[in-house]
């Protein structure tokens, strides 16, 4: 397979504040431009919003850029999180998809914000004076009003107590379940990856895993500092048997976590495989 000619450091999965990142979609490219990458994805979860202005600082820093986003999926009680490569963001049925996934986001934002006012200061204008227009509500915009109101330091913070799962304000999210998942992905012409698909909960069953490749999976991110050995050991033997594309990438959110742009990358041999796949959307070139 022959290179791509924008060949160079990859980072295909950053997050911008039109999700749960702290920076505008410019500002994502520029700090992955000054940390020496040159193929980028905006990855935004549920939405495709921050698309054009990415596009355009990308290509204007002379960097290609992928359109990607981050689908929100459940297994029983564990998230699963598809990053969505060259989808058709108008395809219908993704799009009805997404737009119940932010639906649900809110109603859970209002509910958790609701059970946390009485027992801390805490309204919804707080919440929505963490959020640029058009984002994505989620529990990182109540984090980052928890630390607004001097309530926790952080949102690791924020996240290891008043936001816990085990906590009494948590609200459960609907997501669809990963085989869905990836295969609305695949139907929209995008090339499905499963995000740090080894961190704290483990692999997913063996089984579940086949029935997402045969719904259309494309592979693995196992270049993720969430991802533990022992899982990216078994991932990489699946990825190996079933020709899977392995990505590497940072999951920049900005400020609101310490990963840096470039930190994991993904090689020139498997951006060009996800360019070859994805039928939905292309990349953008300088």
């Amino acid at each position: 397979m022959a290179l791509p000619r924008f060949s160079g450091p990859s980072d295909l999965h950053l997050h911008s504040d039109r999700s749960d990142g702290t920076q505008p979609p410019a500002e994502v490219m520029r700090a992955a431009h000054r940390h020496g990458l040159r193929t980028v994805a905006l990855t935004d979860h549920d939405t495709t919003a921050g698309w054009a202005e990415a596009a355009q600082a990308a290509t204007s820093l002379g960097m290609t850029f992928i359109p990607g986003m981050e689908f929100s999926a459940k297994h029983r009680w564990r998230s699963v999180h598809v990053l969505a490569y060259l989808i058709e963001p108008d395809d219908p049925a993704l799009r009805a998809e997404t737009s119940r996934v932010r639906r649900s986001r809110m109603d859970r934002a209002r509910t958790m914000a609701d059970r946390i006012s009485r027992d801390y200061d805490l309204t919804w204008d707080d919440i929505v004076a963490q959020t640029t227009d058009g984002a994505t509500v989620g529990r990182p915009h109540i984090a980052d009003a928890l630390v607004a109101k001097g309530h926790v330091r952080d949102r690791t913070e924020a996240f290891a107590g008043i936001l816990n799962p085990d906590g009494d304000y948590y609200v459960a999210l609907y997501a669809p379940d990963p085989v869905t998942a990836v295969a609305l992905v695949a139907g929209a012409g995008g090339v499905p990856i499963v995000a740090h698909p080894a961190g704290r909960a483990g692999v997913l069953p063996h089984d579940l895993l086949e029935e997402m490749i045969d719904a259309g999976l494309a592979g693995f991110e196992l270049g993720h500092r969430e991802n533990r050995a022992e899982g990216v050991h078994t991932l990489a033997r699946l990825c190996a048997q079933r020709d899977l594309i392995v990505t590497g990438s940072s999951d920049y959110h900005g400020a609101g976590k310490p990963n840096v742009p470039g930190e994991h990358t993904t090689s020139d041999e498997m951006v060009a495989r996800i360019l070859a796949r994805g039928t939905g959307s292309a990349p953008v070139h300088p």
